[in-house]
């Protein structure tokens, strides 16, 4: 019972760090970065595709994105698309190639993204500790119908609490090395 707890609240540890790592991912930081276009959708002939499934999009270097879309016909779409997705971007074409330069961060977008950072950290304690309480209220509703002891609970608690902490961990680690490098740039 206390191993069923404990893998539960690991898989749902899991996802919590496992989408606080997507959501940070998305944060632009001053450097190019691939994943900050993950949100952007492109008309394809009347669908709307996400930009990655119509383009290659690659590094050119630190502050600016190439986008090659496999369909020329798509170019236009592709730009109008990224500069009407609320990301401060302005991109330009040359008929082959949509570049998207990087702009460097001002000191209050830098707070503001930290802030933003900040909130996706909280958003995954949150849902770390929800983990947290669904295993702990699952051994004690086997400790009240007599399926583990007393001690066992109090054993299966402190390994709850342990794994939870260590999760925390990995959250507050991933929260400041994100700031560290918004605040570098």
């Amino acid at each position: 019972m206390i191993n069923d707890a404990l893998e539960i609240a690991k898989d749902m540890m899991d996802q919590s760090l496992d989408r606080c790592r997507r959501d940070l991912a998305k944060v632009r930081a001053g450097r190019a970065n691939p994943a900050v276009l993950d949100e952007v959708r492109v008309d394809s002939y009347g669908a709307m595709m996400p930009l990655k499934q119509v383009s290659n999009i690659s590094v050119a270097d630190a502050r600016l994105l190439v986008i090659k879309p496999w369909d020329r016909n798509l170019i236009s779409m592709i730009e109008k698309s990224v500069n009407n997705a609320g990301l401060g971007l302005n991109c330009n074409t040359d008929g082959v190639v949509v570049r998207v330069p990087i702009p460097p961060l001002t000191e209050e977008r830098r707070k503001q993204l930290v802030k933003q950072v900040k909130d996706h950290g909280e958003d995954s304690r949150i849902a770390i500790r929800q983990g947290r309480r669904e295993a702990n209220d699952l051994l004690k509703g086997a400790e009240k119908d007599k399926e583990i002891s007393e001690d066992a609970l109090k054993g299966g608690l402190e390994q709850i609490q342990t794994l939870t902490n260590d999760f925390i961990k990995k959250i507050d680690d991933l929260i400041s090395n994100k700031e560290n490098e918004i605040l570098e740039n």
